[in-house]
């Protein structure tokens, strides 16, 4: 386990550093920068010179490069143009926005998941089966955003159950702490749902596949010729092997966790760090770009660790091989 993790934490920073330097060229070899996405006719070819010279966009590649790398290793990851702060308060205010949506919508993945899965191996090609599939099928291949915006027109707009975005009402800080929280699930409904639906779709095919492969093994027909109930076998016999392939998934989700969803958070109006991104993306903002794609790089390393260490408690032959 010990090596493991090692070997993981070993691989971290040279990835890091390749995705952040791939994404830093990417950035700068596109046509335009930071300066021109200020659309002001006023100004003057001096001032939009002088401009340049504030963003540093009139120094060569490898000395601004040079420069943030430097800047980087010494804890700083710079100021953002667009909200005129260090990129590392930005991503401390957007973060936990996003970790409360995103442990949401894993709660809904898992629960949700498990559950069709459980009730579709019950009895596999019966009818509860037949419609778990078609549903799980249907609802894998729906894009994020026309669930979002099928969610928002039919229990928001339509029914007026949920609002349709932001974390909490403007009036919100008015609020006692019970009802502020009431007010934050209340907003949390309709982002999470559309974020666990789709995983849980994908959840419950992997997991319901492989229960029927565990079902099928030797040591499962052994205990079931003991006379042992069904149920007995399903949840205490044959899930343990079937979460191997879950396990990965789960661990994979953990940039999701971090880095937010992009296409729902924007639609819904959340404040964490799927919508910064698509703002800094949107204004050019380099250095707010650069620090999400150092954080969500750092996430996806992590999930792999994370999936690597619940395999291995999961499935003690990782532990041995290890």
């Amino acid at each position: 386990m010990r090596r493991i993790i090692i070997r993981r934490l070993l691989t971290l920073i040279p990835i890091v550093w390749l995705v952040v330097t791939a994404t830093f060229v990417v950035i700068h070899a596109a046509p335009g920068s930071s300066a021109d996405t200020i659309d002001n006719p006023r100004l003057s070819p001096e001032s939009r010179q002088a401009l340049r010279s504030h963003y540093g966009v009139d120094q060569p590649l490898l000395t601004r490069y040079t420069k943030w790398l430097g800047a980087v290793i010494s804890g700083d990851l710079g100021n953002s143009f667009m909200y005129k702060e260090p990129v590392s308060r930005v991503i401390a205010r957007a973060l936990p926005p996003t970790l409360v949506l995103a442990f949401a919508g894993l709660s809904i993945t898992l629960l949700l998941g498990f559950a069709l899965a459980l009730a579709s191996a019950h009895r596999p090609s019966g009818w509860a089966d037949r419609i778990i599939t078609v549903l799980s099928l249907g609802l894998y291949g729906v894009p994020s955003f026309w669930l979002a915006g099928m969610l928002v027109l039919v229990f928001s707009v339509g029914l007026g159950w949920f609002p349709p975005s932001h974390m909490y009402s403007v009036n919100a800080s008015d609020l006692s702490g019970f009802a502020r929280l009431l007010d934050l699930i209340r907003h949390l409904v309709l982002p999470a749902v559309c974020l666990g639906v789709v995983g849980a779709a994908g959840t419950a095919r992997y997991l319901r596949a492989t229960l029927i492969d565990v079902h099928a093994s030797r040591y499962m027909l052994a205990a079931r010729a003991r006379g042992l109930p069904e149920w007995r076998l399903l949840w205490i016999h044959a899930l343990r092997p079937a979460l191997l392939p879950v396990v990965s998934l789960l661990g994979l989700s953990l940039p999701l966790l971090v880095s937010g969803s992009v296409v729902v958070e924007t639609i819904f109006s959340w404040p964490g760090m799927g919508q910064v991104a698509w703002n800094a993306a949107r204004a050019r903002d380099v250095p707010l770009i650069l620090g999400a794609t150092l954080l969500g790089t750092a996430a996806v390393i992590l999930g792999n660790l994370v999936a690597d260490v619940l395999y291995a408690v999961v499935d003690p032959r990782a532990r041995r091989e290890a």
